[in-house]
């Protein structure tokens, strides 16, 4: 079963393999959001040309075109632990660039017209839990750490948009976003390609070898001779690059589409915005135009099939919703991200000269679009890296031990959100 961004995306919209012999200045292997961004930011400064993207499958194949659409501030690291391992004005820096990064897409859509189904409707962080101290005190933190205002809903409010009685209050954060992730992807590849970048699906990079002052990139059918490489390949990374493929945990999550509900989403959902909750192994959801239900959730080590995604997805959404029993699901999928034991974005420079930027776990559309315009700066020699990301380097994630720790922790997690939720 294809995910529902795959089912509607424009079967036309397609990029042929790259085939020959060619010389560039930039190769980007992975066309997903991170390689996307770092070509769209190269473009931006008037270095496309000489560009080329890699991808080894469609674009958005991975996770940038299977996610749940989000478009909001922050990383995958809580914003309460960046303040504390980074310091006050390095962790306000580093959450400034997503907030920036957000604006970007903001920008780029409007400007080049990219129609991706944009919400702009913000997105509330729902409380789970009936004690509404720890949500004020995100709330305080976003607002005295970072500048931020997300204004709070009490319970009655909460409920009156969310008819769920597992709501408690909730936080809006406006200047968030939606959209359909596919699209975007597609939408940024199509401006890419228009302002001469190259950009090939079903080029899977086989080898990467120095060569004098560059590089030559190997696939099936091309040899590319280039000065820099710039590796975003995130959760199917596989073993092209070790010292990165060390680093990078492959997590699956989950999501599905519920058929159209017409007029029974509003004994749901009265509100555009996007949704998630306060729990550890949280759901995300948003209502679409034809009054769908993406619903997503759940990190496994585990790729489940299309029906058992169903099967627990739909659990998760009747434990919520119960008045929506009946109904229909019409598409379940599952894909990888890239985790970094950090939890932060895995952005810089190997000793060979190897540029790379993965690592961007749950919370990546805008972080991948910050790491292409750092990356962009970087290889074009405008700025350096941002030593706030720099900081977080490519820790080792032992592999199987690696996941089926990760799995257990997750376990833990939802065994404290159930503890806490009694």
């Amino acid at each position: 079963m294809p995910s529902y961004y795959h089912a509607t995306a424009d079967a036309g919209t397609r990029f042929a393999p790259l085939a020959g012999r060619h010389d560039a200045q930039v190769v980007v292997v992975g066309g997903g959001y991170a390689g996307l961004a770092t070509a769209f930011s190269l473009l931006d400064r008037g270095a496309a040309r000489g560009c080329l993207v890699l991808e080894a499958d469609t674009l958005g194949h991975g996770a940038s075109g299977r996610n749940g659409g989000f478009v909001f501030g922050g990383f995958s690291l809580d914003s309460a632990e960046l303040l504390r391992q980074r310091g006050r004005e390095e962790a306000r820096a580093l959450y400034r660039m997503t907030q920036q990064a957000v604006d970007r897409i903001r920008v780029r859509i409007e400007r080049h017209g990219i129609a991706c189904d944009a919400v702009h409707a913000g997105v509330l962080l729902a409380n789970w839990f009936a004690d509404d101290a720890p949500l004020r005190a995100v709330q305080r933190l976003m607002h005295d750490a970072f500048d931020v205002e997300w204004r709070w809903l009490p319970r009655d409010e909460t409920r009156a948009l969310l008819v769920s009685e597992l709501y408690h209050a909730a936080l809006h954060e406006a200047n968030a976003f939606h959209f359909n992730p596919l699209k975007y992807a597609l939408g940024e590849a199509r401006v890419l390609q228009a302002g001469g970048v190259g950009v090939h699906e079903r080029s899977r990079v086989r080898a990467i070898t120095a060569e004098g002052a560059g590089w030559r990139v190997e696939t099936d059918a091309a040899t590319v001779r280039c000065r820099h490489v710039a590796v975003c390949c995130g959760g199917y990374i596989g073993r092209l690059v070790p010292a990165l493929a060390r680093a990078a945990m492959p997590i699956a999550t989950y999501v599905m589409t519920t058929e159209p509900l017409g007029e029974r989403l509003r004994d749901a959902m009265r509100t555009p915005a996007a949704v998630y909750d306060t729990r550890f192994a949280f759901d995300y959801y948003r209502p679409l135009a034809d009054t769908r239900l993406v619903w997503g959730g759940r990190i496994s080590v585990r790729d489940r099939s299309p029906a058992d995604v169903q099967r627990l997805l739909l659990a998760d959404l009747l434990r919520v919703y119960p008045q929506l029993r009946g109904v229909r699901v019409e598409h379940a999928w599952s894909g990888l991200m890239s985790y970094a034991r950090h939890k932060m974005p895995q952005v810089g420079r190997l000793p060979s000269g190897l540029w790379y930027a993965m690592g961007f776990g749950g919370h990546g559309v805008a972080p991948t679009t910050l790491a292409g315009e750092v990356l962009a700066a970087a290889i074009t020699g405008e700025a350096p890296l941002p030593p706030g990301l720099a900081a977080y380097g490519l820790r080792p994630t032992y592999g199987l031990l690696g996941r089926a720790a990760a799995q257990a922790s997750y376990w833990w997690y939802q065994a404290a959100d159930a503890w806490r939720g009694r």
